[in-house]
C-alpha cells in the first residue's frame, strides 16, 4: 500500500518548533508496529505544456488587452525557467505486506488498512496530510521510474492501461 504525505517547510519552523518536530517524528517512528519505507520523488515540471495550455485560451479571448497579458505572461514563464528545470517534490509512505503461508486475502487487507490508519493519524499529528494512492496512481508511480526519458510525453493515464489491456499487450 503506498500513501502520499504532504510536506513540512521545516527551516521556516523556529528552533522550538523543529525540536518538537523532531521528537514528534520519533514518537511517531517508535510507535509503529510494522515496517514501512520512506520515498522522497523529485521528477522535472513539464512547464512547455503549461505555457502551451496557457497559450492556447489566447484563441478564445476577445478583448486585445488580454490577449496582450496571456503573451506576457507566457513570454515570463519562458523567461523564468529557461536555463533553469523547475522540479517538484513528491514523499510517499510505502507500507510493505510479507507473505505468510496462510494468506487470507481479506485478512491482509484488514492488516493493511489498520497500519494505514495508524500512519495516517500519526502523520496528522505532524500537521501533514496523507491518502491512499489509488491502482492508476501507483501505475503512474512506477511508470515515472521506469520510463524516465518518456514521461514528459508519455504521461500514464486510465485510457492507456485500458488500451494496453484491451489489445493484451498486458
Amino acid at each position: 500500500m503506498v500513501l502520499e504525505t504532504s510536506s513540512v517547510n521545516f527551516e521556516l519552523k523556529s528552533e522550538d518548533e523543529q525540536d518538537v518536530m523532531i521528537e514528534s517524528f520519533q514518537n511517531f517512528l517508535n510507535s509503529l508496529t510494522t515496517k514501512l519505507q520512506i520515498l522522497i520523488r523529485v521528477r522535472e515540471v513539464d512547464i512547455d505544456n503549461y505555457v502551451a495550455d496557457i497559450a492556447k485560451t489566447k484563441n478564445k479571448e476577445n478583448e486585445a488587452v488580454y490577449k496582450n497579458q496571456i503573451d506576457n505572461y507566457c513570454e515570463f514563464i519562458q523567461n523564468l525557467v529557461s536555463g533553469n528545470k523547475i522540479l517538484s517534490r513528491r514523499f510517499y509512505i510505502v507500507i510493505p505486506y510479507t507473505a505468510e503461508e496462510d494468506n487470507d486475502f481479506g485478512l491482509v487487507k484488514e492488516q493493511l488498512a489498520l497500519n494505514r490508519d495508524l500512519i495516517i493519524k500519526g502523520i496528522e499529528r505532524l500537521g501533514m496530510k496523507a491518502r491512499q494512492l489509488e491502482s492508476i496512481e501507483i501505475l503512474d508511480l512506477f511508470y515515472s521510474f521506469y520510463n524516465r526519458s518518456q514521461i514528459k510525453t508519455q504521461e500514464l493515464k486510465g485510457q492507456t492501461i485500458e488500451l494496453l489491456i484491451n489489445e493484451n499487450y498486458v
